[in-house]
């Protein structure tokens, strides 16, 4: 409670009695240890989002698929402003740890997905993200704007990136777009995380990759057709 206080800038007992109302009506709930999370009927409401929802309906055999051929993480997200968030992942027991989630938001130049979006966004939005500093995740985080510049210039030539420990030292992902129908406007990025100690077999994931976001971007495409 103190810490939400401490972060909202709002008085002790102002907090106390928002957090109650809150909980009182689902959106809060209060672990046994005392702290607070986002409770259960607030997840429900998002759940709801058209836009995420169609998306993950349509997605999820492919990215089963996928998993089953790669068995690797196996993550879903979509742009909002200049940021990423992660909508939908599978993972196996066997899959290296990771540091995002469902749900979770991060800078869209700081991870692999997060650059495919970037290079499919409006030139506004592009240019809000080099002219920022750009955060560096590990040594291996590309900072330069030139440099990412033209690695924007590259996903939109080859369709995928292999983004090698630029926001975890342990994992590399790739990452392809997905469109709505074939040619259409992109929609979200679809993912492989791997371990970064078995970066050799990043290639090799590519077409895989490629060809289950084009079965999502047909799909999405139909769907769309269907309910014009």
């Amino acid at each position: 409670m103190s810490e939400i206080a401490q972060r909202t800038g709002l008085a002790l007992s102002t907090t106390h009695r928002v957090v109650r109302e809150l909980a009182d009506w689902g959106a809060l709930e209060r672990a046994e240890d005392g702290s607070w999370h986002v409770g259960l009927w607030l997840w429900e409401i998002a759940s709801g989002c058209p836009r995420t929802q169609i998306l993950r309906d349509v997605a999820l055999p492919f990215m089963q698929d996928l998993y089953e051929a790669t068995h690797e993480n196996i993550q879903l997200a979509v742009r909002e402003g200049t940021e990423l968030v992660f909508v939908e992942r599978i993972a196996g027991h066997r899959s290296v740890e990771l540091v995002t989630m469902v749900g979770a938001r991060f800078p869209v130049g700081s991870t692999g997905m997060g650059r495919v979006l970037l290079a499919h966004a409006p030139r506004d939005i592009q240019e809000a993200v080099l002219d920022a500093p750009l955060q560096a995740w590990t040594a291996h985080t590309l900072t330069d704007p030139k440099a990412l510049r033209a690695q924007l210039d590259r996903i939109r030539r080859e369709q995928v990136i292999v983004s090698d420990r630029q926001l975890s030292e342990t994992t590399v992902a790739v990452a392809a777009p997905v469109r709505i129908g074939r040619t259409g406007p992109v929609s979200a990025a679809l993912g492989i995380v791997i371990a970064a100690r078995g970066a050799g077999r990043a290639r090799g994931l590519r077409e895989p990759l490629l060809r289950a976001a084009s079965g999502i971007s047909e799909e999405l495409g139909r769907r769309t057709r269907a309910t014009a």
